[in-house]
């Protein structure tokens, strides 16, 4: 059985990275993560996502091309 044959309400999280992920609400929030909006369904949650993460590389890689470019 996993956590979503059991939960039905899901957080999204983000880290420092900017990655996202959803994790089950009833849990706390691990290490390095923090809560983003409210508790929703799975497909809520990975919708919210797909809206949100439009750029899948990490932070760090981002700032570092930004700084290469001269902004």
């Amino acid at each position: 059985m996993t956590n979503a044959d059991v939960t039905d309400k899901w957080l999204v999280v983000i880290n420092d990275e900017e990655q996202y992920s959803i994790w089950a609400a009833e849990r706390p929030v691990p290490a390095g993560w923090r809560a983003v909006g409210e508790a929703d369904s799975r497909e809520g949650c990975l919708k919210r996502i797909e809206e949100l993460w439009t750029d899948m590389r990490p932070k760090s890689l981002r700032d570092r091309i930004a700084a290469a470019d001269g902004r």
